[in-house]
């Protein structure tokens, strides 16, 4: 038996809004009926592949218009308006999954954006560009607000017209900080300038959490999708803490040259989208390959 110490993250898996999301599906094919979701349900293809097995198809936003009278969830990431009014169009029954803090985000830009248009203003939104979530934020605007995926952006920003300025809610609060202060500061005098923090804390809070988590351990192995975009930025900020932190989105990409030097620990985390049968299936496979030390 190995001595070594493995620790699943606590803090680590899905957030209440995935939790929702997947309780959604769950509850809809308990009594073996298949159906779809729009796009993938979570950025994790494993438990996309699990969901997959229980009769759970992903369908693109193309489909929509082809499909007819089908039972279809919304996922946590939420959808623009177009969405519902095509399902509308062609009879298909909506099993809305989205977060209630994406949801509470579109409106509040909806709104912002109706009160704008009458000025000549913009909706401004930091997040990242074709991101499901972003995708459905900027549906809001009629797809008119003005997105920004980081400081090098800014400059896309008009700063002569009444602004306020939204994030996407897995973003990095520095970042939103930053821009913030920029328009601030460079926002025309006689413009209206306001600024809503609406980065969820339950990701961001994930971010000192991690970094106490990962400088405990000798190794890290992070567990996330390769479309996650919160995943990356956890993994990112735990490689600043650990350098000996590896990024996996399965079992069959652990290495065992990641834990051949002396080591006393190994930590296991993941993002809000990872399942947490995956991070225990990544702890039994590492307990299997460093069984000797």
């Amino acid at each position: 038996m190995s001595s070594l110490h493995i620790e699943i993250d606590p803090a680590s898996g899905f957030c209440f809004g995935v939790v929702k999301a997947v309780e959604a599906a769950e509850d809809e094919l308990k009594d073996g009926t298949q159906f779809h979701s729009l796009g993938d349900i979570v950025h994790n293809n494993m438990e996309v592949d699990r969901l997959k097995e229980m009769g759970l198809q992903p369908i693109s936003n193309d489909d929509l218009s082809t499909l007819k009278e089908k039972k279809i969830l919304i996922r946590a990431h939420g959808e623009p308006p177009i969405t519902y009014q095509k399902a509308k169009e062609n009879g298909h029954q909506l099993i809305d999954a989205t977060c209630p803090v994406v949801l509470k985000l579109q409106s509040r830009i909806k709104k912002s954006w109706e009160e704008l248009k009458q000025q000549n203003g913009q909706v401004v939104i930091y997040g990242k560009v074709g991101h499901a979530e972003v995708i459905g934020l900027i549906g809001q605007t009629n797809n008119e607000a003005v997105i920004v995926e980081s400081m090098e952006d800014v400059s896309t920003i008009d700063v002569n017209k009444n602004t306020h300025l939204y994030a996407q809610t897995t973003k990095s609060i520095d970042e939103f900080k930053r821009i913030a202060t920029y328009l601030k500061e460079n926002i025309n005098a006689n413009c209206v300038f306001k600024s809503f923090d609406t980065i969820c804390r339950q990701v961001a809070g994930r971010l000192p959490k991690i970094v106490l988590f990962a400088q405990k351990h000798d190794v890290v192995v992070f567990v996330g999708g390769k479309k996650s975009s919160n995943a990356k930025i956890l993994f990112n900020k735990c490689l600043e803490s650990n350098k000996q932190a590896y990024f996996v989105s399965n079992v069959n990409e652990l290495k065992k040259e990641w834990f051949d030097k002396p080591i006393k620990s190994v930590g296991i985390s993941g993002a809000t989208s990872t399942p947490p049968w995956l991070m225990e299936k990544v702890a039994e496979q590492i307990e299997i390959i460093t069984k000797d030390k």
